[in-house]
């Protein structure tokens, strides 16, 4: 049995940040992706409940291994009638069959999901890549066209007053590994100092590295107002018509802004205005690669983000390749402190032997013999 204090969440990443060691968490996510797990094992939530599916077997997402691995139960697909009988703060009881109970009364019925079962789903998963990775290849194909005008032909670029041009660009996405990609950057976001770009979350993933970014670029969702408070040039990612759902947040918060329509993923915007300010090189953390991750982010093809690295592959460096190839040189401080302590070490070494003195006072004397001094 399981008691815990319910907190509910439509968005997971909406949710995330108000959790603690003393919540469940009551979530609506249908295949539950890789970030929204690590986050939620981050909290240190005592369960989790999903309305949804946490796994479809349209994919193998990795979000429901990664709670179960932690030793997080996850009670799945336990209907709607858990955010319409629920509240915030309200006292949840879960028994080992899945059973929810507010009080004595009986909430809803969920799947207790075990690493047994989550493995079956996962290779019926397995099985059907094939034929999702057709469907994510057709819609592709379907909005190349429609999309390369935009993209690839000369696309209008909001100005930003923050210099590019002949600089290295850091895009920061808060995806896969961001957190160990980040730290492992640190030495060279120190010596290189290069324009940092944080793609919505990202900007507070580099405020937590310890730094500021430069642009924030996106839809606004999962970025505090602390950061967008702190400074830095906000491009709002808009769509083709112009309508823009982050316009009002950013209007009441009192900060300055830029919109952006393009029918593209807010990181293709990223790494589009690092090119077409003519950056030096484009280094980008955490973003989106393969299938599984693109599914994970709720997209059913990449035309955009196919077109945009296709166009700035020439500059683009995944910052994995960045972590290994780059080896920061110490600080000439260091050096001097290092050889400083070692000839104290040597002269204390001296002082306190006596056949070192007296080994060094006949060397002494036979060097002023050979030179006749």
């Amino acid at each position: 049995m399981i008691l815990g204090i319910v907190l509910k969440g439509k968005k997971t990443k909406y949710l995330v940040p108000n959790l603690g060691p003393e919540n469940i968490a009551v979530i609506d996510h249908t295949d539950i992706d890789r970030v929204s797990g690590e986050t939620l094992v981050a909290r240190g939530v005592k369960a989790v409940v999903n309305a949804s599916k946490s796994t479809t077997g349209r994919y193998p997402n990795l979000g429901p291994g990664i709670l179960i691995d932690a030793g997080i139960p996850l009670y799945d697909d336990a209907g709607q009638a858990v955010f319409d009988r629920l509240d915030d703060g309200d006292e949840l009881r879960i028994e080992s069959d899945g059973s929810l109970y507010k009080g004595s009364t009986l909430i809803a019925r969920a799947t207790v999901m075990d690493r047994v079962r989550l493995t079956r789903l996962l290779a019926s998963a397995e099985q059907a890549m094939d034929t999702e990775l057709e469907a994510f290849v057709q819609n592709t194909v379907q909005f190349l066209d429609k999309e390369s005008v935009a993209l690839i032909y000369d696309p209008w670029v909001p100005t930003v007053e923050t210099l590019i041009r002949g600089r290295q660009v850091l895009a920061v996405v808060r995806g896969y590994d961001y957190q160990a990609d980040l730290n492992a950057l640190k030495p060279y976001i120190r010596e290189v100092k290069p324009v940092l770009i944080g793609v919505d979350g990202g900007a507070d993933a580099i405020v937590e590295a310890g730094f500021k970014p430069d642009l924030i670029i996106g839809d606004m969702d999962s970025v505090s107002d602390e950061t967008l408070l702190s400074g830095p040039e906000i491009i709002a990612h808009a769509y083709e018509d112009g309508a823009c759902p982050s316009a009002p947040r950013l209007k009441a918060l009192g900060v300055p802004f830029k919109t952006w329509p393009l029918s593209a993923t807010s990181e293709d915007l990223a790494l589009l205005l690092a090119w077409e300010k003519k950056a030096d090189l484009i280094v980008a953390l955490g973003t989106h690669s393969n299938l599984v991750e693109y599914l994970d982010k709720g997209r059913s093809g990449m035309a955009s983000s196919f077109l945009v690295r296709l166009k700035v592959g020439l500059k683009l460096v995944d910052a994995k390749g960045v972590s290994k190839l780059y080896r920061a040189s110490p600080p000439s401080w260091q050096i001097i402190g290092i050889v400083a302590a070692a000839l104290l070490v040597v002269a204390a070494v001296f002082m306190v032997s006596a056949p070192l003195r007296q080994a060094f006072s006949l060397f002494w004397l036979n060097l002023r013999a050979q030179l006749g001094l």
